[in-house]
């Protein structure tokens, strides 16, 4: 059941998604798909293919036939669903990718029904192909699709006023799939670009493609430097960005205040280690801003029920609703931002009139599966009654773990939904405030573990 995750199945190849577990997921899933047709990609890694071809077994036994995209980025599976097909439109998609995750990883995004199949859902599968017995094989029916050109045509025909910007453009593909489409994307439109690590390779022999952290940034940091106005990087299946400038690595939440910029009174989801900046930017803007649950799955729902224009992570997902179909793409927010620097907003001193804070990268807490979601609610109980030498609270909001509202900041501890770990992040508009709340909260959180442990 471990490879059941909260947004995707994850697991080790071989070990854990083989043959005999792969074919009864894609016979369980074809049961929860109403319609016969489900498209399916697959990222740059060795074992990719094999795990089409088992995926691929078990929806056709489901009674499914196959659109094989081949490989692709995550965002080219996840614009099939919107597109005709000699008179099909797909009922649902499938991308097998490890993302971000080491070589020997692999696993499954699933869409149905344009909406992401996840969280209870996915459970409730693993549970029912726990005692499944392996289906019976029937004859394969599998028809290809150039999923790439119709996603490339797309992307030219939509950014065809950005054909000769004369600012030099750097990125890094991370080995990952960005580089199938963003080569042929930037020629066509005639940008001055220069990439690095574009070619796929599911080893990943440069650096991990993981453009969150920081050391994965060093390379294409270094082009900037040399060779670039502008810079980009990109996860090993495409839908998360870094943006760099001389002065910013301009995290998720900031790019959704420039995306807005050109919006009129957007309605914009963020999660809850999003700045504050952020949120009260955007309502002073005359925006709405509604806070809510980390997850690339949640925050496309939430779009979907509150009619969002856009959402962000302050990891580098970025939903556009606005102009686009309300799913996370890197390939498509490279070019909304350089759509900014195009109309001539200049992202680095719009960033320098916002208010400044003080504020940590996100800090993860060492747990155990079980007493991760644990700590929490003993936290939340221990904030009601908090030490009298803790930091006046104005406020806790709990979408999403617990987001401590102070005088000058807030601090943030949520359990993580994929790993044994707490998330927590800090921010104050007063350094020394930002020190208090983390070194404060912490402190909680030891006694919340300590309680767990004795049982209290």
């Amino acid at each position: 059941m471990s490879i059941y995750r909260e947004y995707d199945i994850r697991g080790i190849f071989e070990e854990e998604l083989n043959e005999a577990s792969v074919v009864r997921i894609g016979y369980g899933l074809a049961s929860r798909i109403d319609g016969e047709v489900v498209a399916v990609g697959y990222d740059a890694r060795s074992h990719s293919p094999i795990l089409f071809e088992y995926l691929v077994r078990g929806l056709n036994a489901g009674g499914k036939k196959v659109l094989d995209m081949g490989m692709v980025p995550t965002p080219v599976n996840y614009f099939t669903n919107y597109q005709d097909w000699d008179g099909v439109t797909p009922s649902a998609s499938v991308m097998i990718t490890g993302s971000h995750n080491p070589s020997e990883y692999n696993g499954f995004k699933i869409t149905i029904d344009k909406s992401p199949f996840f969280g209870e859902d996915i459970y409730a599968l693993g549970r029912e192909i726990a005692t499944m017995a392996m289906p019976q094989s029937v004859e394969r029916a599998v028809v290809k699709i150039d999923a790439v050109s119709r996603y490339i045509d797309f992307m030219l025909s939509e950014f065809a006023h950005l054909k000769g910007m004369k600012e030099r453009i750097v990125y890094d593909c991370g080995n990952g799939v960005a580089g199938i489409v963003t080569e042929k994307i930037f020629a066509g439109l005639g940008l001055h670009v220069k990439g690095i690590y574009v070619d796929p390779d599911g080893t990943f022999p440069n650096h991990h493609p993981d453009p969150s952290v920081e050391h994965n940034l060093e390379d294409v940091k270094a082009l900037l430097e040399k060779e670039g106005d502008i810079a980009f990087a990109y996860d090993g299946d495409a839908d998360r960005i870094a943006v760099l400038t001389h002065k910013n690595n301009i995290k998720g939440d900031m790019m959704a205040l420039l995306y807005a910029m050109k919006m009129d009174k957007p309605t914009v989801v963020g999660e809850v280690k999003c700045s504050q900046v952020m949120y009260d930017e955007l309502e002073r803007r005359g925006a709405k801003a509604i806070m809510y649950k980390t997850g690339h799955s949640n925050l496309k729902v939430k779009m979907k029920e509150v009619g969002a224009d856009l959402a962000c992570e302050v990891s580098g997902h970025v939903f556009f609703k606005n102009r686009y179909f309300g799913y996370d793409d890197a390939i498509y927010a490279t070019l909304r931002m350089l759509e900014l620097v195009h109309d001539g907003i200049d992202l680095d001193a719009e960033l320098a009139k916002l208010p400044a804070v003080f504020s940590t990268e996100e800090i993860k807490v060492e747990t155990t599966e079980k007493e991760r979601f644990l700590i929490i609610d003993k936290l939340k109980v221990l904030l009601q009654n908090p030490p009298e030498d803790f930091p006046h609270i104005k406020d806790i909001i709990d979408v999403d773990g617990v987001r401590v509202i102070f005088d000058t900041g807030w601090g943030l501890v949520r359990a993580s939904n994929t790993t044994p770990v707490l998330v927590t992040r800090f921010e104050s508009t007063c350094k020394e405030d930002a020190v208090l709340y983390e070194t404060s909260l912490n402190g909680l959180i030891q006694k919340a573990q300590q309680a767990i442990i004795n049982h209290d």
